[in-house]
């Protein structure tokens, strides 16, 4: 088993950074991978950025390239998003996810494990 917990979300103005954190622990020997998805109210869940933890390979969806930046903190076995320009289409539920094995998926079924969120909220 592998339990994951988010932190970090807020309310922000247009344009603001936030970062968001993500820990993992448990059964995370081993090649893995972790993902940020994002669901707005209404909205399917979907992919926003992954980390191979073995290479440190990443993946982003279009509309944040540039804007966000996922990397592996110095902690053990955590995975920060970094937010910046954000916009009111940012607005969502933020999950971290974790996949048991190293290849960054995009897909919901990729991922074996999740936290429970944490809201992002951008004003205009």
């Amino acid at each position: 088993q592998v339990h994951v917990v988010e932190s970090g979300g807020g309310s922000v103005q247009a344009g603001d950074s936030l970062r968001l954190s993500c820990a993992a622990s448990g059964r995370t020997s081993g090649s893995y991978a972790m993902g940020w998805f994002r669901q707005a109210p209404g909205k399917e869940r979907e992919f926003v950025a992954g980390i191979n933890w073995s290479n440190g390979s990443t993946r982003y969806r279009d509309s944040v390239k540039g804007r966000f930046t996922i990397s592996r903190a110095n902690a053990k076995n955590t995975v920060l998003l970094q937010m910046n320009s954000l916009k009111p289409e940012d607005t969502a539920l933020y999950y971290c996810a974790a996949r048991i094995e190293a290849v960054v998926g995009v897909l919901i079924n990729d991922y074996d494990y999740w936290g429970q969120g944490t809201q992002v909220t951008v004003s205009s």
